[in-house]
């Protein structure tokens, strides 16, 4: 993972310091939730780490670590599915307001949507932010954008005429829940649609992390390096 960091040992400023401590203090504040300013003191400066942080956000580091450790994801066939997680007050106030960030006002309060592909592992291999009252098609085309699948499974929230189409012009195998009034009813695979469960595992994994399970940061860039730092973890395991 070293040779994707920012710096080495004798450069000048934060980004000469320790690499794998300041990758631990990161790990710190996204496993427990807490704030930047009670970061132990022997991780260094609060400021300076988060502003360390910052400086990897932007350069998406955090990108290149998660892709080293996850190689080439099995894509047999791929899973999609989407969860919510509430917005921490800390998460609130981002410049612009939260129009302009993944945060939705709903009758839960602000909430943010995570819609996420895993392979047949149910490793992540992409993400994409929406605030929590979009539905979880908004964000679909993105996700398989360039993606080669063999077949993708789903719930009946996916359940969409023209996704389905798309995917059967690729000769993607469809394997998604279908709603009850759905005029031309599919024909699916139901003992491959059981392994859709290894995405809902992954949620529930990436939820350990407290700073993910309820949003703590104010930018989408933040909070989508905090994802994909904890996915890393999980995809290394």
């Amino acid at each position: 993972m070293s040779p994707f960091c920012l710096g080495k040992v004798g450069d000048r400023g934060r980004s000469g310091t320790d690499n794998r401590l300041f990758v631990e203090a990161v790990l710190w504040i996204v496993r427990t939730g807490s704030p930047w300013r009670d970061l132990p003191e022997h991780f260094g400066k609060w400021n300076t780490v988060f502003k360390r942080f910052r400086d990897w956000v932007k350069a998406d580091v955090f990108v290149r670590l998660f892709e080293a450790v996850s190689g080439e994801p099995d894509m047999e066939y791929a899973m999609v599915d989407a969860t919510i997680v509430r917005v921490h007050r800390h998460g609130q106030g981002a410049k612009g307001g939260p129009s302009s960030q993944a945060i939705g006002r709903s009758r839960g309060g602000l909430t943010t949507k995570i819609l996420a592909l895993t392979d047949a592992l149910g490793n992540l291999v992409r993400f994409v932010l929406l605030p929590g009252q979009r539905h979880d098609l908004k964000g679909v085309d993105e996700l398989l954008q360039d993606i080669d699948l063999q077949a993708l499974l789903a719930d009946k929230a996916f359940d969409a005429t023209w996704l389905v189409q798309r995917l059967q012009s690729t000769n993607c195998q469809v394997v998604i829940a279908q709603k009850a009034n759905r005029r031309a009813p599919l024909l699916i695979d139901r003992e491959m649609y059981k392994w859709r469960h290894l995405i809902e595992n992954y949620f529930c994994k990436l939820k350990e992390f407290k700073r993910i399970a309820l949003r703590s940061d104010k930018t989408d860039s933040s909070f989508a390096a905090v994802i994909t730092l904890a996915s890393a973890v999980i995809n290394s395991r």
